[in-house]
């Protein structure tokens, strides 16, 4: 034991202890390698917690010699020394320096000295603690800061957030139970509500909540203590507000730590003057960015682009920015709580005009760059690198429909990279977009018909048939005033794909035919790699098979030419589809559709895959494979619903569909039917894919002899209904306690996480 303590100083901890064994395992095997480690991360993830556990964890090892100092509270540096000493209960008065004595002290001892809270005392901090360790060879140093200390020797070990459900994944109470930040909220919550659950009337809502306070545990220790006055879904609604709402912390916590705002005033102070300014202008960025970005936007006004990546490495020394690798470039993020800080700071600075252009003005390049690039080999890389970028976009096309006078700027965003839209059938946002486009465009304009005919075709794969009529008619009228030959085109396609997609295909022929010789009249290479398709499609299904294949064969070979991959998936989609339905040939459309599902899923186009499944289920139920067709039925839904629309947007393939999916219904009886759609619609994407390719099959059931008692063969039936726990339990007239169990039991004996594994599994069983 240290002198005087007579018990490890270690804090004791009021409040249990969640989480971070994998961190504190970590921790424990570098102390155990080397003398000093730095327990790194922002203000409130929890360093000062996880230093205390893993203390406590080694406490033995030092045989109780662990010593614990709170360096939050102490502003003179000069200080610290003597703190320390105060820690080790030493008192001197030998006129010798506090360093002097405490290495005096240490120099024979097996200790764990633990320092916490450096970040305002860094030098301070690297000082003493190089002069104990230089001297005192068995004592071993933790240290919690929001940077690290730099100095020889030192280890760092980042403490990032809890980890945090993706909302929209979760379908289930127990699909949280392995979240540590939705345990943490759970924990805290119960302390002020001791019956607080988490159910399936509100599961979505604490997943959502935890998500969207990015496991940061300070900021769900403040929202639990909420739950007392609010629901978790109130909870969520108020959050666009975090720094207001999230200030009731405990009355024993360090005041720094009592409010959200507290802890982050904090950070900010530890900045320089060049730093706090870059904090706040990187805060207009939303996701990640690299650093060229942030030497653009950044940049100016007081900071010398050149110092850019100095003051990059100093947010992140500070835990205020987070580094991330993606795609070999290394970038940036900051929490979403720390970037609304910023942004308020950007705000009091009147700097937030200024800032948001130059960041509009850096993605409106980069949609430029995306434009120009899009008709070749680089659409794989193209789209990963607007998905990075897709939360910055956003926030720039936000900019330009909220300030006056940049709509016509958003439109000209929109337009260049539409194709992202499309492959990524992103149909519903779009149109969000477009109508915030068309309320704040000045009426003359000329990027008001660009905004229709690009919500026309929105409307289109959407099947709002109103929308479209009203969309290009408007369209029209404008051209009529101001004639533009490209934007005809455009409009002219969007007729003609209209007509093909109504049922109409023999007046999308001069249609779409007027819009390639549009293209091609002004070398719009975007519409000439894309109206030969449905031109191709339109006369293979009215005037000649033979002649619309070879239109189609012609578009594809062109496009292979370019290197191109996106519109080429789209005329091997339509090609497969076109021998299915016109000619029935079952053999030819099973293999292009295969190519189309490959090369669509390379590039992420949602739309062509769904379109492609559909016809893939056709074809395996014109061979009699009917648990395939209706498995691919709804393997293809899911593609629908994420993208807001049906296959009934398309009356041929709907036609199609139809027709085979009544001989299958008939084939397999009702029951049997809809549990292999359901299987399909609980597929996985990756697992869809293979299934749909026939590389696997859709689950492996387990054997005929699972061990299920009645009631969970029962309940498990009932969950592939995709009733709620809540409403298996009136149905059978037990508690909804008593359903979960049953759940969690049925999940444990097949050896499934999810409710969706059980339903796949409830499918295959009965196929």
């Amino acid at each position: 034991m240290a002198d005087g303590a007579g018990a490890s100083r270690v804090p004791v901890e009021l409040t249990s202890y969640v989480g971070r064994l994998e961190e504190a395992a970590r921790a424990k095997r570098m102390l155990d390698s080397g003398h000093l480690l730095t327990l790194s991360g922002t203000g409130g993830v929890g360093k000062t917690r996880l230093a205390g556990r893993v203390a406590a964890d080694v406490d033995q090892l030092f045989q109780g010699d662990v010593v614990f100092a709170r360096l939050a509270e102490l502003r003179d540096a000069e200080l610290l020394p003597d703190l320390v000493a105060d820690a080790l209960g030493l008192r001197d008065q030998s006129g010798r320096t506090s360093t002097s004595v405490v290495i005096e002290h240490l120099r024979n001892r097996r200790m764990l000295l633990l320092l916490d809270n450096c970040e305002h005392l860094v030098e301070a901090c690297a000082k003493f603690v190089t002069a104990v360790l230089r001297e005192c060879p068995h004592v071993s140093i933790l240290v919690t800061s929001r940077q690290s200390i730099g100095v020889s020797g030192e280890q760092i070990l980042p403490v990032p957030p809890l980890a945090t459900p993706v909302a929209d994944d979760v379908r289930s109470p127990a699909d949280l139970e392995k979240f540590d930040s939705v345990r943490l909220f759970v924990d805290r919550a119960r302390s002020v509500v001791p019956t607080f659950e988490v159910t399936d009337d509100n599961f979505a809502d604490v997943a959502r909540l935890c998500q969207d306070l990015e496991g940061l545990p300070l900021a769900i220790e403040l929202a639990a203590v909420r739950v007392r006055s609010l629901s978790v879904r109130q909870l969520t609604e108020r959050l666009t507000d975090r720094l207001a709402l999230l200030t009731k912390g405990r009355r024993t916590a360090p005041r720094r730590q009592q409010t959200l705002r507290a802890t982050i005033d904090w950070s900010y102070g530890l900045c320089s003057a060049p730093e706090q300014l870059m904090w706040s202008r990187a805060a207009v960025f939303s996701g990640t960015f690299g650093l060229a970005a942030a030497e653009h936007v950044c940049g100016g006004a007081g900071v010398d682009p050149d110092d850019v990546l100095n003051l990059v490495d100093g947010l992140l020394d500070k835990s205020i920015l987070v580094r991330e690798e993606q795609g070999g470039e290394v970038r940036y993020r900051m929490l979403e709580t720390l970037r609304e800080y910023g942004l308020d700071r950007l705000d009091e600075a009147a700097d937030r005009q200024r800032v948001s252009e130059r960041h509009r003005d850096w993605y409106a390049g980069l949609a430029d760059r995306f434009e120009r690039a899009w008709i070749g080999p680089d659409q794989v890389p193209l789209m990963a690198a607007l998905r990075r970028e897709y939360p910055n976009i956003r926030v720039a096309l936000d900019f330009c429909f909220t300030a006056p006078g940049e709509a016509a700027a958003g439109v000209r965003m929109i337009a260049k990279i539409i194709d992202f839209w499309s492959v990524s059938g992103l149909f519903t946002e779009l149109r969000v977009w477009m109508d915030r486009a068309m309320a704040t465009l000045p009426d003359d304009a000329p990027e008001r018909v660009t905004a229709l005919r690009i919500d026309g075709w929105t409307a289109l794969f959407q099947g709002d048939a109103k929308s479209v009529v009203d969309r290009f008619g408007t369209a029209g009228e404008l051209l009529a005033r101001r004639p533009d030959e490209v934007e005809a085109a455009y409009v002219a396609a969007g007729w003609g794909v209209t007509a093909v997609f109504s049922g109409d295909p023999a007046a999308a022929v001069p249609l779409t035919k007027t819009a390639w010789d549009g293209f091609r009249a002004h070398g719009v290479r975007r519409g000439e790699s894309f109206v030969p398709t449905p031109y191709g499609l339109s006369v293979g299904l009215t005037e000649d098979y033979q002649r619309g294949r070879a239109v189609l064969q012609e578009i594809i070979a062109r496009c292979a030419e370019l290197g191109e991959t996106h519109w080429r998936s789209w005329a091997l989609c339509c090609l497969g589809f076109l021998d299915m339905k016109a000619v029935r040939d079952a053999d030819l459309a099973d293999t292009i559709g295969r190519q189309a599902l490959r090369m669509a899923h390379e590039v992420g186009t949602v739309e062509v895959e769904a379109f492609t499944t559909e016809t893939l289920a056709a074809v395996a139920a014109h061979k009699g494979e009917h648990v395939r067709a209706a498995t691919l039925l709804g393997i293809a839904e899911t593609g629908w619903t994420a993208m807001g629309t049906t296959p009934a947007a398309y009356v041929p393939l709907f036609e199609l569909r139809e027709e085979y999916a009544a001989h299958t219904r008939e084939a397999l009886g009702d029951t049997a039917f809809e549990r292999a759609v359901a299987l399909g619609r609980a597929l996985p994407p990756e697992a869809g894919l293979r299934y749909t390719l026939n590389e696997t099959e859709p689950a492996a059931a387990p054997a005929p002899d699972s061990g299920l008692t009645k009631r969970q063969t029962q309940i498990a039936e009932l969950v592939a209904e995709g009733l709620t726990s809540k409403e298996i339990a009136h149905r059978l007239v037990i508690s909804q306690r008593t359903v979960e169990s049953h759940v969690d039991s049925i999940r444990t004996r097949l050896g499934f996480h999810t409710r969706s594994e059980i339903a796949a599994w409830v499918a295959r069983r009965d196929h």
